[in-house]
C-alpha cells in the first residue's frame, strides 16, 4: 500500500523543517515551513517509479517550491531508480527522488535543486488554506477510495457532535467552529435539518457520521473545541 510510505517521507520532510500533512488539495503530503511567506513542499507516492509519478510532479510544480516523488527501492535493483535516463530527467525537471527501502529507510536518489516555478497562484493558496485550517494529519498520504478528512469535513463534524445535546442556534454551536452558519445552511452531506430561522438539529445520517468519526465529548457549546 502506498500509506505504508507516507511515515518515512513525512518524517523525512519534518526533520528538514516541515509542518507535513497528508492527502491536502489531492496531493499525496503537504509541508508548510515557518516562513512568511511558507515555502511550500509536495511529495507524491507510488510503489514503484513510473511516468505517472512524473506526471505528478509536473502537476504540482503550479502549486509549489518543491516537488519530491517517493517509490519502494526494488529488490531486484532493476528498478526506474537504477535507471539513468529517469533520474536526469528528474534532475531536468528540479523533481526530487526518495528511495524507500523495506525497512522504511529514506534515501536520496536525486536532490530537488532547481525551484519549481509557480503559475497557478489560486491553486497554491487554496492548497495552503486546507493545511493551514486543518486539524492535526488525520489522512495517511496516499490513501485511496476513502472520504478525505478535510478541514471542511472536521468543521462539519464539530457542528454534529455539539448538536448531539439538542437542537440549538448558530451563534451557539461554539466560537471554535468559524464556519458553522455555512455549513449548517448548506447541509452538504445531509446531517443537519433546520427546524427554525437559526436553529438546527442533526439528522440521522449525522448521528451515523459520528458513529464512523466519533468526536471528543461535548460538554456544552460553549466549550466544543474543532
Amino acid at each position: 500500500m502506498e500509506t505504508s510510505l507516507y511515515l518515512p517521507v513525512k518524517s523525512f520532510l519534518e526533520k528538514a523543517g516541515y509542518v507535513v500533512k497528508g492527502e491536502v488539495g489531492g496531493c499525496d503530503l503537504v509541508g508548510l515551513s515557518s516562513d512568511d511567506p511558507p515555502v511550500v513542499v509536495v511529495a507524491e507516492l507510488k510503489l514503484s517509479f513510473n511516468l505517472e509519478l512524473i506526471l505528478q510532479a509536473v502537476d504540482r510544480s503550479t502549486v509549489s517550491n518543491e516537488v519530491w516523488i517517493a517509490a519502494r527501492i526494488s529488490s531486484s535493483g532493476k528498478g526506474r531508480e537504477a535507471d539513468k535516463r529517469y533520474r536526469n530527467l528528474c534532475r531536468r525537471l528540479g523533481v526530487g527522488m526518495l528511495g524507500i527501502s523495506d525497512a522504511g529507510e529514506v534515501s536520496v536518489i536525486v536532490g530537488s535543486v532547481s525551484p519549481m516555478p509557480r503559475t497557478d497562484p489560486k491553486r497554491r493558496s487554496r492548497l495552503m488554506r486546507e493545511h493551514q485550517k486543518r486539524r492535526g494529519d488525520p489522512v495517511l498520504g496516499g490513501s485511496t477510495r476513502t472520504p478525505i478528512m478535510t478541514a471542511y469535513r472536521q468543521q462539519a463534524l464539530a457542528c454534529a457532535a455539539t448538536l448531539t445535546a439538542g437542537p440549538l442556534r448558530v451563534h451557539d454551536i461554539g466560537t471554535n467552529v468559524p464556519d458553522a452558519g455555512k455549513i449548517l445552511l448548506s447541509n452538504v452531506y445531509g446531517w443537519f435539518e433546520r427546524l427554525d430561522r437559526g436553529v438546527y438539529t442533526l439528522t440521522e445520517a449525522g448521528r451515523i457520521a459520528l458513529q464512523r468519526w466519533p468526536q471528543p465529548d461535548v460538554q456544552g457549546a460553549s466549550s466544543h473545541g474543532t
